[in-house]
């Protein structure tokens, strides 16, 4: 039921001042009176809006901006390179991922530690997660700014109204409080845990940072293959928060099985492990950086190796099997490939391009569109950074007034 009270003056102000933080966000250099213009608020208002984000280091100007007519040039308005940044962990399956991140969106002091998660029980890697983020704190305080939360990207479903991961199959991970027992382990931190998947975190990077894609799946191939769904620029999560689990789509009923449980899974067939397998440039998991790997695996691309040549166009084919059937359930218009999918995109790309015309039904009048993300293999991180940034920017009040939640 809806409250009938009045909003209080602490409610309303809260309410105005993320009015006015989203306007410095949406057009870096806007001056007050230009955001008592959009927003409709008092001009007086926004400039005592404005000292406070000034004042928290929220914003900052810019200088002199020139103004139509007569009177005083305004002063333009940016968010503060300096203030709050989110810092983001990925636990991935053979790796440990650790970011800043602004609040323009700038990444910071990423660091990759290379390690077979698989190995090790969640004790140990919870344990190797503090440490990481100990670090990153210490990075932070370096660069001289406070860190106002952390985002941690897991490969699993992370049920949405608890945060509770339920199930990792590829890590063997069932029912963890990652949130819970990072904040026993970290009470130094400041802000919130938010504990989400990888995939999610990863297609909500790639809204962020490409304002004209609105509608779109962004797939990521790791060990494990995740996707992203984004609809009217908005993540769709599912009821749970269990959508996008593409990698357990079975496209081969009689192909290998999976860990978790089914056969022919996409994982299986189309997975960076059993691409490099497939390739001939597997190491036993830990023996060398994935990178690395992944890097050995694309000069022989490059060099027109046959069997590095033929994995990937397997790959490229089964992805595009199990993308189809998303596009024609979703009626997404673009397929965004990250994770090693985008550094593998001159290879997968025919072969993903001749499934996805097959396939898609809607292809004969529109064809798909499919494109390599930018953000790479750093998507899921960065934007589980970045969700910590966005939150303090949807409601600054709650920062300035150090209430972070958690």
């Amino acid at each position: 039921m809806t409250d009938p009270s009045p909003a209080g003056q602490h409610t309303v102000r809260r309410h105005n001042s993320a009015l006015v933080l989203r306007a410095v966000a949406a057009d870096p250099g806007v001056s007050r009176a230009a955001i008592a213009a959009r927003t409709g608020l008092a001009k007086a208002t926004v400039s005592s809006l404005v000292d406070r984000l000034l004042a928290a280091d929220l914003v900052a100007e810019t200088g002199p901006v020139a103004r139509a007519g007569r009177g005083r040039s305004g002063t333009g308005l940016r968010l503060s390179g300096s203030g709050p940044h989110g810092l983001g962990v990925e636990i991935g399956v053979d790796y440990l991922a650790t970011c800043l991140v602004d609040l323009t969106g700038r990444m910071h002091a990423h660091r990759l530690r290379p390690g077979d998660n698989r190995r090790r029980g969640v004790q140990q890697v919870l344990a190797s997660t503090v440490r990481a983020v100990r670090t990153s704190l210490r990075d932070a305080a370096a660069r001289g700014v406070p860190v106002g939360g952390i985002g941690v990207a897991v490969p699993g479903l992370v049920e949405a109204a608890t945060g509770l991961l339920r199930l990792a199959p590829n890590l063997g991970w069932r029912d963890v409080d990652l949130g819970g027992r990072l904040r026993a382990a970290l009470p130094e931190v400041p802000g919130g845990i938010r504990v989400g998947n990888e995939a999610d975190f990863a297609a909500a990077a790639q809204l962020w940072e490409s304002a004209e894609l609105r509608d779109f799946v962004h797939v990521s191939g790791e060990i494990g293959i995740g996707a992203g769904f984004v609809v009217d620029g908005a993540l769709f999560a599912g009821v749970r928060g269990f959508s996008g689990e593409i990698g357990h789509i079975p496209v081969d009923p009689a192909g290998p099985e999976c860990g978790c449980g089914a056969r022919g899974c996409l994982d299986r067939l189309a997975g960076l492990e059993w691409i490099l397998r497939d390739a001939g440039v597997w190491d036993e998991p830990g023996a060398r950086p994935p990178a690395e790997v992944l890097d050995e695996l694309v000069a022989r691309l490059s060099a027109g190796d046959q069997r590095a040549g033929t994995a990937v166009r397997h790959a490229g084919r089964w992805l595009g099997i199990a993308l189809a059937a998303a596009v024609n359930v979703l009626d997404v218009p673009t397929v965004v490939l990250g994770g090693s999918y985008a550094v593998l995109e001159p290879w997968l790309r025919e072969a993903l391009r001749a499934e996805l015309d097959t396939r898609v039904l809607s292809a004969a009048c529109e064809p798909v569109r499919v494109i390599r993300s930018e953000l790479g293999r750093d998507a899921a991180v960065r934007g589980a950074a970045t969700s910590i940034v966005r939150t303090i920017i949807d409601d600054p009040d709650v920062f300035i007034a150090g209430d972070l939640g958690t």
